[in-house]
């Protein structure tokens, strides 16, 4: 066993980045390793019986920062113009004045960083210290071209460096899809791949109803993950290049386009109302949050916002995928399903006629079957906390 090292993990963004990162804080705690968390107040939640230290700000004083300078913008913003602004503009400098008190205290050895959290690279820079990346939807777009300018900048503004794109992962970043399936944009760096955690929330069961379903009828869960929750209310929504995007609108789209299809149906809508509050048919049960993991391992599909975390769970319980895209990264990962054969992207008005075709597509079933067992075939996340700790000192 490796000698008990000091780890920092750093993460913003919404509850999925927190549990990204979980798995690896677990196997590095799990093999007696000092693991303290600095992350938005709000995710505190996700790592109980962790030592957490609410120092980094909230994505909502990113996505306030974001908006003025999006203002000033020439033309329509896409995604490579927002994620430099969003993850390594000049808030990032504040968050890193805020992570140097923590990293006084605990000396960390290695930063473990959520995957877009560049304020923890900043500050492994300048402590001349590895920074590794765990698996992150918008990461997978993020290469050292796309955010080298913005890292020069932050880097100056803190008197570091220069710390520059060519350092975004060169320790390695950590990915849970094999190589095969990787969701990776031109220019980022190979991952480390481990096999996804079936049970990231340890603990968790089923409502006693769902084992009462009838089981003649496929199983369909549809989500809009965490982030959609947390940006309802907040004035503009999610900064993107598209329409403002409406939660509340699309969980309709879901239960109404579920209606029409025979299956059994479960909706988890985060907690937000569904447009127009029509009831919805006796075989879509609609409730605030399901234990995802456990479920789609009994699932036929998946109907997804296309979140990086519910992709990577489907693969890994061979459930096929029917990608609603909403935001920023979403949309990339919407196309890469349907060019990997694991599901198809569909809209608002065609749910119904996607899904049928989806549960119909004996191609599909067994592309994600293929990509399920290439990810079966992959070491477990507690190796990484070895290969990990093997970057200290080096």
């Amino acid at each position: 066993m490796a000698a008990p090292r000091r780890i920092l993990a750093t993460v913003t963004g919404s509850p999925s980045h927190a549990r990204a990162v979980l798995p690896f804080a677990r196997a590095l705690a799990a093999a007696g390793h000092e693991v303290v968390v600095a992350c938005p107040e709000e995710l505190g939640d996700v790592f109980t019986g962790f030592e957490v230290a609410p120092a980094m700000p909230p994505m909502a004083a990113a996505v306030a920062t974001l908006r003025p300078a999006l203002a000033e913008l020439a033309g329509p913003p896409d995604m490579d113009v927002i994620m430099p602004l969003l993850f390594a503009g000049p808030h990032v400098a504040d968050a890193v004045r805020a992570l140097r008190p923590v990293a006084d205290r605990l000396a960390p050895e290695l930063v473990l960083r959520d995957g877009t959290e560049l304020a923890g690279l900043l500050l492994a820079e300048e402590r001349g210290i590895p920074h590794v990346a765990a698996p992150s939807g918008g990461g997978q777009r993020m290469g050292p071209a796309l955010v080298d300018d913005a890292l020069r900048a932050r880097s100056a503004e803190l008197g570091v460096g220069p710390v520059t794109g060519a350092d975004l992962h060169r320790h390695g970043r950590l990915d849970c899809l094999p190589p095969g399936w990787s969701f990776a944009a031109e220019g980022v760096a190979p991952a480390w791949s481990y096999r996804q955690d079936d049970e990231v929330a340890r603990g968790d069961v089923l409502p006693a109803w769902i084992g009462e379903l009838p089981a003649g009828r496929p199983l369909v869960l549809a989500t809009i993950g965490t982030a959609l929750p947390m940006m309802a209310g907040r004035e503009g929504g999610p900064p993107g290049d598209g329409p403002p995007v409406d939660p509340s609108g699309t969980l309709r789209a879901l239960v109404d386009g579920l209606a029409d299809l025979d299956c059994e149906a479960v909706v988890a809508t985060g907690g937000l109302p569904v447009a127009d509050g029509a009831p919805a048919p006796e075989h879509v049960h609609v409730l605030d949050w399901v234990p995802q993991p456990l479920l789609l391992s009994c699932a036929d599909l998946l109907v997804t916002h296309g979140g990086y975390n519910s992709i990577r769970e489907a693969v890994r319980t061979g459930t096929p995928m029917v990608v609603l895209p909403q935001f920023g990264d979403q949309e990339a990962n919407a196309d890469r399903v349907g060019e990997l054969g694991l599901g198809r992207r569909s809209g608002p008005g065609d749910v119904t006629a996607t899904c049928a075709a989806v549960l119909a597509d004996g191609d599909v079933r067994a592309e994600v079957r293929r990509a399920q067992r290439a990810m079966l075939a992959l070491p477990p996340v507690a190796v990484a906390a070895d290969d990990l700790v093997a970057l200290v000192g080096t």
